[in-house]
């Protein structure tokens, strides 16, 4: 039996308005036998979802792939729905059915030059002097006659949220995203089909500062990318008599205040209920003319990342009363997005919610970490019967709530948390015999949970929410084991590169806030280590994870611009050793006063300089780009001998005696032979003198643990993830932590807190171990020459305090899974799962081949296992799809 499931265009499950020439189809194949692999597919377009109009047809293609695969010689057409399915033959040259799920794809206005719509904003006689109010627009539409199809294509110089009469439309939040606005702005495509209908609907839109000129940056500048809040729509109506109208956004929309007095990123939000205004209410009075605004249409393009959503709700789980007397409520997790909350009182009573991560040591409410950022939300009532209300154009990250004004008899039931960040897919699975590793692994998640709001910011909380390259880097394998980011980083990488600065230098976060670039770090001429090499880094894992060959060639030209920036920094062009550099920021070897460990920053520059050109080499290589990858790969060479000449003593020993030092030396493969062996013995013992505590900060502590266990030293990896005290990763687990936390300190052991300036509770760089979690621990890992886990390396590594764990990664070809379990009588227990039209290498820890096999015949398995042979710690297994269970004597 063999099927074909999962259908997905460009990642994405039956998309709306795309605007992507050659759209890619990717599949998942499942069979009940073993081995099973693709050898030819079928793709069929077709005008309906019965095929009885195919305007497409691929004919039998014999190729494996499934996963990407170009509808090249397509010519699509605007605005228009394309039904696919597909049908497949295995290695045995058997076909499958045509795929049964309904599955589509419908593009967007493909060009710039089909918007027909003004841009619009409201009049300055909307609005007092200084107001601050979000402004509300209409129009009327007449329908005449009946409605088969109807599409709003939107985009907003701010934000925007769009209603249909009286009707919120779609389910997108903080539209249409944040990007690169001077250069890229994306618009969304809403079906209002059903929302419709025959005679005079209204048409509305609230419109919120957003990004766009809101507040932004430490430096609480507003209007950093312009000064007025503009919309842009049309709607497009088929009708069942074949004619086609369109509704624009133009002199004929009208505009209001609205009763949201005030909406901001940082600060939250001010509603006035007793000023709500009803848009199909058809009297004139409040309302103005709109004015025209003048704005590029040439940089809009279709959503590229999914949108941001309400992804899970939340019930508070007690409501405090804190020694100072201040009610507050307690979620019970350290979460992004808002309070919906119920109240009822009198008409003018104003209710606020203030949000924070923390109490202090007493029980108090603590936001002095916040900074800036208000995070208020305030309601004024209309008074009488009972009032719900949620914001429109802000988000908090908070635990606990302070509630000011409320009625006494406010309960638990009167609220809930609604949890909002893009809508990537769920992929990742770990469990353990560790319940605090399970909770650090929650930790991990809820983190990327609270900063993939569309873009991957640092912190969700305090008066900063930006893309810092850094941060993305360090984190992005972690995240693509936990969650589908191919959608999400392709948006990224694309406001990266637009951003990119014209001598190839990449800014500190991505999007760019044009002439606040700086803050205070440096000159505007000079861009980070290990930040700005998210250029390369990213790119490099989404092909690695996903298979995406086609965002790596994309990325590739930026790629190569942040190489030669590098090349041209310095008098050596094979040393990084000037300009402004971040180094292992926040390392706990660093001086007093200082965010930067005490690794070497012309160090840490020239390593991650060697590994940007290392992996430029490599995508030039995917790229069929042979003399480019043959000329980055002499670069690296030579980068390799120079750090080498300047950072290796004569005796082999590295000059810098730091743990980052070692780590990044080992990780980047800078030295090899007995000066490798030197490193790791050097790394081992800066371990022992901190009592096998790590001291390593941004740049160091992501590959510290995989370091560990490449180079043989997996026990001790272990033992460093098993600290509880400071400082470790469970020491926050300890102390509560529900989210990871940008210092190892954050609360120190008395209770205190680390200094204010720059403790939030919800910073993700330090949850890169999550990588080591999927990759070591249970052992699934990619193949960089078969990419996206076409080839699945699975090579778990126990190691002493866990008796068992399970990964399950959901990944472009299916489901794979990894899971041991070691009993004490020395029996070791392995399941593995390789989807269809994917093969795996596994490696069985502490395994003899002889009986082995036999095993494994008794289980019915031998028709996947292609091959077994004795490897050094055990047996390697190359396997084809199926459902594996191994069953051994550990060796002693």
């Amino acid at each position: 039996m063999l099927w074909v499931t999962k259908l997905r265009c460009e990642y994405k499950e039956n998309p709306l308005g795309l605007d992507v020439p050659a759209p890619r189809i990717s599949w998942q194949l499942r069979s009940g036998g073993w081995n099973c692999s693709q050898s030819a597919y079928r793709i069929q377009l077709a005008r309906d979802a019965d095929f009885q109009l195919i305007i497409w047809d691929s004919a039998k293609v014999q190729s494996a792939q499934s996963v990407h695969v170009e509808l090249k010689t397509l010519k699509l057409e605007a605005r228009t729905r394309y039904y696919y399915r597909v049908k497949v033959w295995d290695q045995e040259g058997i076909g499958s059915e045509w795929s049964a799920e309904t599955a589509y794809f419908e593009t967007g206005l493909l060009a710039a030059r089909e918007w027909q719509g003004d841009w619009i904003s409201a009049p300055a006689a909307c609005f007092a002097q200084d107001s601050e109010v979000c402004p509300l627009l209409r129009t009327f539409v007449q329908v005449n006659g009946t409605v088969v199809r109807a599409r709003i294509y939107a985009t907003a110089l701010g934000l925007y949220e769009l209603q249909l009469n009286g009707s919120r439309v779609g389910d997108h939040y903080f539209t249409p995203g944040w990007t690169s606005y001077g250069k890229r702005l994306q618009y969304q495509t809403y079906d209002v089909t059903s929302q419709l209908h025959e005679g005079v609907n209204t048409l509305g839109a609230l419109i919120g500062n957003g990004w766009y000129k809101g507040y932004l940056g430490y430096k609480h500048d507003k209007e950093i990318y312009g000064s007025v809040a503009a919309l842009l729509l049309e709607m497009h109506l088929w009708y069942e008599d074949g004619r086609e109208e369109r509704f624009l956004t133009g002199p004929q929309w009208q505009a209001a205040e609205s009763a949201v007095r005030m909406s901001e990123i940082y600060m939250g939000e001010r509603y006035d209920a007793r000023l709500e205004r009803d848009i199909m209410d058809p009297s004139p009075d409040g309302w103005y003319p709109v004015e025209l605004h003048q704005h590029s249409k040439e940089i809009i393009t279709a959503q590229e990342n999914v949108p941001v959503t309400k992804i899970e709700k939340l019930q508070p789980i007690a409501i405090l009363t804190t020694p100072h007397g201040d009610t507050v409520l307690d979620m019970g997790q350290n979460m992004v997005g808002w309070l919906k909350f119920t109240v009822q009182g009198e008409r003018g009573r104003t209710v606020q919610l203030q949000h924070a991560e923390i109490l202090d040591r007493e029980g108090n409410f603590y936001r002095d970490n916040i900074r800036a950022a208000e995070q208020l939300i305030s309601y004024t009532l209309k008074g009488g019967a009972a009032e719900t209300y949620e914001p429109h154009f802000t988000f908090q990250g908070f635990r606990y709530v302070k509630l000011t004004g409320f009625p006494e008899s406010v309960g638990l039931g009167d609220f809930i948390g609604i949890v909002l960040h893009s809508d990537m897919e769920r992929t990742g699975q770990f469990e353990c015999s560790d319940p605090l590793v399970n909770q650090l692994h929650h930790n991990i998640l809820w983190g990327q949970k609270g900063n993939f709001l569309d873009v991957p910011t640092d912190c969700p909380q305090r008066d900063e929410r930006l893309g810092w390259t850094g941060d993305a880097q360090m984190f992005v394998r972690t995240a693509s084991y936990l969650m589908n980011t191919g959608p999400f980083f392709t948006k990224w990488l694309r406001d990266l590169k637009a951003d990119q600065l014209p001598g190839g230098g990449i800014p500190f976060y991505i999007p760019n806030l044009t002439d606040t670039f700086s803050e205070g770090w440096g000159d505007t001429e000079h861009s980070s280590a290990a930040w700005g090499d998210a250029a390369t880094i990213v790119p490099w894992t989404i092909y690695e994870m996903y298979g995406d060959r086609r965002l790596l060639a994309e990325q590739y030209t930026s790629m190569k611009q942040w190489v030669a920036y590098i090349y041209g920094e310095g008098d050596n062009p094979y040393l990084w050793n000037t300009g402004f550099h971040f180094g292992d920021w926040l390392g706990l070897d660093s001086k007093p006063d200082s965010y930067v460990g005490a690794t070497d920053r012309d160090y840490v520059a020239t390593a991650f300089y060697a590994y940007s050109v290392e992996l430029t080499s490599k995508a030039a290589a995917v790229l069929d780009l042979a003399e480019e990858a043959a000329y980055y790969q002499e670069l690296h060479g030579k980068i390799t001998e120079a750090f080498r000449s300047e950072f290796l003593t004569l005796s082999g020993r590295l000059a810098v005696p730091t743990q980052t030092a070692q780590v990044l030396a080992l990780r980047f493969g800078l030295v090899d032979g007995e000066a490798k062996e030197r490193a790791v013995h050097k790394l081992t013992g800066l371990l022992a003198e901190a009592g096998n505590h790590l001291t390593t900060g941004f740049v160091g502590t992501p590959y510290l643990n995989p370091v560990l266990s490449e180079c043989g030293e997996g026990e001790l990896a272990y033992e460093l993830l098993f600290k509880q005290d400071y400082p470790s990763w469970l020491y926050q687990v300890t102390k509560g932590a529900t989210t990871v936390w940008e210092h190892w300190d954050g609360i120190k052991e008395d209770g205190s807190f680390w200094s204010p300036d720059m403790n939030s509770f919800n910073h993700y760089a330090y949850g890169a171990i999550g990588e080591w979690l999927y990759r070591y621990v249970a052992g699934i890992g990619p193949d960089e020459a078969e990419p996206g886990f076409k080839v699945i390396h699975i090579k778990p590594q126990p190691g002493a305090g866990m008796d068992f764990a399970q990964a399950a990664v959901e990944t472009m070809y299916g489901p794979v899974s990894s899971s041991w379990r070691r009993s004490a009588d020395g029996v070791m227990e392995i399941g593995i799962s390789i989807p269809a039209n994917a093969s795996g290498v596994a490696v069985l820890p502490g395994a003899q081949l002889e009986g082995l096999q036999e095993q494994a015949l008794t289980a019915g398995q031998a028709a996947g296992i292609l091959e077994m042979k004795a490897v050094s710690g055990g047996v390697e297994c190359k396997l084809g799809s199926g459902n594996y269970m191994f069953k051994y004597n550990l060796l002693n």
